[in-house]
Parts: structure tokens; sequence; C-alpha cells
């Protein structure tokens, strides 16, 4: 059974805003891969926009999208880091941070208010975002003599791979990404060519 080796994301930073009752809502759509850089791009955030009163986000990472968390940041429970988690799930993102940053403006909006208001700034951010399709890779390693040379650049082509270093002797070493789904096919035709070691060695 083909299991999905592609995900969808956005290209570059992107942001979007509303406005409710003298409440503005800053939103920010802003790629992240780890949750390291969702902790930086948070802070960079506080520290820039230092006199907001809220700074509720939600994120969601991984190919499979199974990393995600969503946040309230003193907002009613629900109210905030859940509607903006609903944006990036109906676009079916990951490896993206969305943060709303509030302004209070001295009416409360109630918690209806409040869920249409983050709703709306984190679908401005997201739609003014590119968003992009990424393959999900794997990277392997090959070994073989040099007259098998040609034998592997065929496959490599024929696959689509990516070399990524190349050392070249009697003794040759060839390291490559290829997608996820023709890894193991791959694997199989490498080891049909004459005295060539293939092993994996990461994934992307």
């Amino acid at each position: 059974m083909m299991f999905t080796d592609t995900y969808r994301t956005i290209e570059a930073a992107s942001q979007g805003s509303y406005r409710e009752k003298a409440s503005r809502f800053l939103s920010f759509a802003i790629p992240a891969a780890t949750e390291q850089s969702v902790r930086e791009s948070l802070e960079g955030l506080r520290k820039k926009y230092h006199d907001a009163n809220h700074y509720c986000y939600a994120y969601c990472l991984g190919a499979d999208r199974s990393a995600f968390r969503m946040n309230d940041d003193g907002e009613p429970s629900g109210s905030a880091g859940k509607p903006i988690f609903g944006q990036i799930q109906s676009k079916e993102l990951t490896n993206i941070l969305v943060v709303v940053v509030r302004y209070f403006g001295g009416t409360k909006l109630g918690i209806p208010g409040l869920i249409r208001a983050y709703r709306t700034a984190a679908r401005e951010a997201i739609e003014n975002a590119r968003v992009i399709e990424k393959t999900v890779n794997e990277q392997y390693e090959i070994r073989f003599p040099y007259p098998s040379m040609n034998e592997v650049m065929r496959v490599l082509k024929e696959e689509g791979a990516s070399v990524l270093e190349m050392q070249s002797d009697e003794q040759c070493t060839i390291s490559f990404f290829v997608r996820k789904n023709a890894g193991l096919r791959v694997g199989e035709r490498m080891k049909k060519i004459r005295r060539a070691e293939i092993r994996r060695t990461g994934g992307q």
C-alpha cells in the first residue's frame, strides 16, 4: 500500500490583522520545522510587541501532522488557540506556527466574539501566505566499484534522486536523497548492481 510522502506548508512568513470593538488582533503565519524554531519565533514576537495583552498561538509539525499545540495565553479556555488551530487544519498545513497578538481595546468581546476574532485573524495570515507542497525524503549512501558508475547513475536519474555528495575513485561513494515512496524500490535496484552496498543514513 502506498503511503503519502507529501505535505503542505507555507513558503514564507505572512501577516494579517483584524479589529473589533477597539481590540486589535495582529496575526502571523510562520514556517516552523521544530519546537525550537517555534519558541524562537514566539520570543521574537513577544519582544517586538512587548506592550500587547495576549500572544495566542497554535502550531503543527511533522509530515504526518502528529505534533501540535494550542495556547490561549490567558484568554478564556478554547477561545483563541483552538480557533487558530482550526484554520491550520482547514488548510491541511504542517510545519507552521500561527500567532495572534491582541491589543485589548477596553470592551470585552465575549467568548463567541473572541472565537470569531482569533479565527478571522488567523485565516487572514494564512490566506496571505503562499502554500507549497513538499516531499518527505530519505537519505541513502551507496558504495560501489567505479565500473558500476553508469548503472548507479542511471537508477538515480530514473528515480528522481538528488545527489548530495559524490566521491569517485576505484571505490566510489554517493550520498543522495530520494522520495520516501521510492526508497525501497531504489534500494532493491541498487542491490542488483554488482558489489554495490547501500544503506539508509537519514530522513528529511
